[in-house]
């Protein structure tokens, strides 16, 4: 049976009872866009070239679940970036991103009880890779700009594992790793707040969302509506 915490806690638990304990998990993989950070980089980017407005609504509604190829909507935004200079992405960085409060401590907290942290993103290498220094992650997966003579050119580059880390890359992505580190899948923890993050969400044995979209709260395990992201230590004692 649920149960659930006051929804006017902004923490609400369904198809869980709490608390658990971190103990009980081995690794936990993050969203990084809107989830471990307070942007979405790719609409950020777009405002070096006044195409904000453009990139933002056709995040949103991919976030929303609205658009349902992720890989054809990323394809879409990123071509819209043709040409913004690369300098463009360390201004993104230093100027407007920001950890999500509760960030640092949730990811100490995982990591000081022996967990593996993983951030999972359909963004981009450039930040991923930062965030990941800057919190001490072990793993990271995102996509990376295509880019030539200073410029982003407007595509995604082939990596080693696929062309853009989608719904379906995030959820074998944490598949990999659980099996890298040789722990269940139950064992794993997922936090999202967009309609891609369902897929993994759905295989980890806590789903987690975070100031979420409405479909994603809807089926996560816990949903954080208010407040920070190590909330979620008020129910993993």
């Amino acid at each position: 049976m649920s149960e659930f915490i006051k929804p006017s806690s902004g923490l609400v638990l369904q198809r869980v009872k709490a608390p658990l304990r971190l103990t009980d998990f081995k690794l936990i993989a993050f969203d990084m866009d809107s989830t471990l950070i307070n942007i979405e980089c790719i609409d950020e980017i777009a405002d070096a070239v006044g195409k904000k407005a453009e990139v933002a609504a056709i995040t949103e509604a991919t976030m929303r679940g609205e658009i349902k190829d992720f890989k054809e909507s990323l394809r879409r935004r990123v071509a819209l970036l043709q040409g913004v200079p690369v300098a463009a992405l360390q201004q993104v960085y230093d100027e407007r991103l920001k950890l999500n409060p509760g960030a640092a401590e949730l990811v100490a907290a995982c990591k000081a009880a022996g967990l593996k942290v993983l951030l999972v993103s359909g963004g981009f290498t450039f930040f991923a890779n930062r965030v990941k220094d800057r919190l001490g992650i072990d793993f990271a997966r995102s996509n990376l700009l295509d880019e030539a003579d200073g410029k982003l050119t407007g595509e995604v580059v082939q990596q080693s594992w696929g062309d853009i880390c989608d719904g379906a890359e995030k959820r074998r992505t944490l598949r990999e790793v659980a099996s890298l580190l040789g722990v269940s899948l139950t064992e794993t923890i997922a936090v999202g707040d967009g309609a891609n993050d369902l897929p993994m969400m759905a295989e980890a044995g806590l789903s987690v969302a975070y100031h979420a979209k409405p479909r994603v709260r809807e089926q996560a395990m816990v949903a954080i509506n208010d407040g920070g992201l190590d909330r979620l230590l008020e129910i993993l004692k």
